[in-house]
């Protein structure tokens, strides 16, 4: 979804730089302000959702997003994403423009069409880019404390959480401080194989770029 917002946005459009401020709107508003939101479009007798699906004679009743366990990880999920689409797309924005121009024209030259472009010239160039911005969307995703304490806080029976909440939940209300530290200490090796990655991303982006300058 970020891949093809950031497509959408890297077109000549009007009011391009209205429309890149309204996109980053989710990303800049704070996560708590952010679950709360969420926390009242999935409630279970006021949900907005539920209200419009029952006027339009889609259910019979309310949805308990938040109460059922697969319904709560798909809420938080949903939730998540809405969060996160704009870090990508502004991220893969960045990187669309940094692609010469020069490199579109010549494969338009050869007969390449949209499609062929996008394959061929687009992607080899952002696939760096993408690994990077991967990688960050699953460590900002990792340590989500503030979303899933406000909208389930783990629950129910457990099915959302995150290594972070998990942590908090062990330590400090459970009391088990070595069960909650030792959960939090098995972040690490996660966090270092995701630099790793994100580092050898950008290796690959500059030897492409090396390529191209040649």
């Amino acid at each position: 979804l970020g891949l093809y917002l950031a497509l959408l946005l890297n077109k000549h459009l009007p009011f391009k730089a209205f429309l890149r401020a309204i996109v980053l709107l989710p990303w800049i508003v704070p996560t708590v302000l952010s679950a709360i939101a969420f926390w009242w479009i999935y409630d279970s007798q006021f949900s907005v959702v539920s209200w419009a699906l029952v006027k339009l004679g889609l259910i019979d009743q309310y949805i308990d997003f938040l109460g059922s366990p697969w319904n709560a990880r798909a809420s938080v999920i949903a939730a998540n994403v809405w969060r996160g689409i704009p870090f990508v797309a502004i991220s893969l924005l960045a990187g669309l423009q940094t692609i010469p121009a020069t490199l579109y024209e010549a494969s338009t030259i050869d007969g390449a069409n949209a499609w062929q472009r996008f394959r061929y010239v687009t992607m080899p160039l952002l696939t760096p880019i993408i690994a990077v911005v991967m990688t960050f969307s699953v460590l900002f995703t990792f340590t989500d404390f503030q979303l899933i304490y406000v909208l389930t806080r783990g629950g129910p029976m457990n099915m959302t959480h995150l290594m972070a909440t998990l942590s908090f939940q062990r330590a400090i209300p459970g009391g088990h401080l070595g069960e909650g530290a030792a959960i939090a200490t098995s972040m690490i090796p996660f966090l270092i194989a995701a630099i790793v990655f994100s580092y050898y991303g950008l290796q690959n982006r500059k030897w492409q770029h090396r390529g191209t300058d040649e």
